[in-house]
């Protein structure tokens, strides 16, 4: 693939605004990004499967109903969704081998898409049941980074990260159980949010992974993701987390005042002895200079993360096992996955329920730095590095046992998980690249409710560092 084979999409906002002031059409666009995805495929792999019959159909629809004066806010606008999201007819295969059904009817989330009009033209890689912060497997091989293809774009989000840092679709959904939006962002030059849980239904699921996955939006600038966020917030009627609305693409144009930034370096106790990569602590440590340039307060500072694994690894394991028991034919999982299908198993019932009531005793501790009693607010944001290293190349995975494979992820991203156990939103934001050219990013990270504050923040900082003016090279495999 060369950069003269397709023309890159526009951001998602742009794309709406073309199609609503009729400069182009639904057809155009939308017949341009199954050219883009064809194109790529045999370079990036970042999709699993195309819908195109069914999405030029759509977009064949959505120009008639542009012409007949309808109005919505992606009418006609082509976007990707995560191989873990139910689309109508499709199946959802997650990143597994096999035979699996189709989808009966699509995820809360996939309805909201098409209520406003959205055209969903693939459901984009991720590795088996969303493990990993790579995205590769026997399923479908290796998904690669635009920046460079000898090197993962992370995961598990990685199909979704990789298309819209490649210019293929405006913006597309991912999910995230332990940083799965924010890491494979971070390693892609783009911005991800992980919102509150709850905040995007996980329908047909009732609490994905034991409350620790959440869907989220991935897009070049803090307005696209905003937009996205928008558009598929708000519950399934069953769902157990429904917190109160907020206005992403409103918080996008605030001004999000002087506040108290803490810059954590310590990643929690995993027992690696992580730190982070020098590439990626100067990186992060520019992107705090900035903060502070444009009048913030930033000191570095240690949130009490305490055992916070002992909440984390029941729950995650427990939600491997939960999917990977539906599998029809569990002999194709990974060994690996077999693994964590055992563990989940055995901590599975009264260990799963202890890990999760102690959540309430984690938000506290970890919740004290932004707000102390009788000492009142201390912090207003957490500055982290999104992970530890810079993205690793395709195959460093392959072959290693489940515990090593364990150790090798924990050692590269350390920080990202905590936030799920909490439940509280995050926002990866760019923070550079390495020597060699490889995005590396940065987390800004709040208490409960807070991703009007976050997005405010970003989008602010967005217009200092101007980070969507970097597109990936031709890429190569170097």
């Amino acid at each position: 693939m060369s950069s003269t084979e397709f023309t890159e999409s526009t951001g998602l906002a742009d794309s709406a605004r073309e199609l609503a002031d009729g400069r182009t059409t639904s057809t155009q666009q939308v017949s341009a990004a199954l050219e883009r995805i064809e194109a790529s495929q045999s370079t990036l792999n970042a999709f699993r499967h195309l819908r195109a019959t069914e999405a030029l159909a759509e977009a064949a629809e959505a120009d008639r109903r542009l012409a007949a004066g309808e109005r919505l806010p992606l009418l006609g606008v082509p976007v990707a969704v995560k191989d873990d999201t139910d689309v109508a007819g499709m199946p959802t295969y997650f990143g597994c081998r096999g035979d699996l059904p189709a989808a009966t009817a699509d995820g809360e989330a996939v309805r909201r898409l098409r209520a406003a009009g959205a055209v969903i033209v693939g459901k984009t890689n991720s590795c088996e049941l969303g493990q990993w912060p790579f995205t590769e497997g026997p399923a479908f091989g290796a998904t690669r980074n635009p920046w460079n293809t000898g090197h993962t774009p992370g995961g598990s989000s990685g199909g979704s990260a990789a298309a819209v840092a490649a210019g293929l679709v405006p913006a597309a959904l991912g999910s995230d159980g332990a940083g799965s939006i924010r890491i494979p962002a971070a390693w892609t030059h783009l911005v991800g949010i992980k919102p509150q849980r709850g905040r995007i239904s996980v329908h047909p699921h009732h609490d994905a992974f034991q409350g620790l996955t959440v869907n989220g939006p991935l897009a070049r600038t803090v307005a696209d993701a905003a937009l996205l966020l928008d558009v598929v917030a708000g519950p399934h009627p069953g769902d157990p987390h429904r917190p109160p609305p907020v206005a992403a693409s409103a918080a996008a144009g605030r001004d999000p005042g002087r506040l108290r930034i803490a810059l954590a370096w310590r990643p929690p106790l995993t027992l690696t002895g992580t730190a982070p990569h020098p590439d990626v602590r100067r990186a992060v440590t520019a992107l705090a200079e900035a903060l502070a340039r444009l009048g913030h307060q930033v000191e570095e500072a240690r949130p009490r993360y305490g055992l916070i694994g002992l909440g984390f690894v029941p729950r995650a394991t427990a939600g491997i096992a939960e999917l990977a028991a539906l599998h029809p034919e569990p002999a194709l999982l990974d060994p690996r996955t077999r693994s964590a299908l055992r563990t989940g198993t055995r901590l599975g019932g009264r260990v799963v329920r202890a890990a999760r009531a102690r959540e309430v005793r984690q938000q506290r501790r970890i919740g004290a730095l932004f707000h102390t009693p009788r000492v009142g607010a201390r912090f207003d944001v957490l500055l982290t590095p999104t992970t530890a290293a810079p993205p690793p190349r395709i195959g460093t995975f392959d072959g290693l046992s489940a515990w090593r494979t364990d150790v090798a992820i924990t050692e590269a991203c350390p920080y990202a998980w905590p936030w799920n156990v909490l439940g509280w939103p995050g926002i990866n934001v760019p923070a550079g690249f390495t020597p060699d050219g490889l995005p590396v990013g940065a987390q800004l990270l709040g208490p409960s409710r807070s991703e009007e504050l976050l997005i405010s923040l970003a989008a602010q900082l967005e217009a200092d560092q101007r980070w969507y003016e970097h597109r990936p090279p031709v890429p190569t495999g170097s």
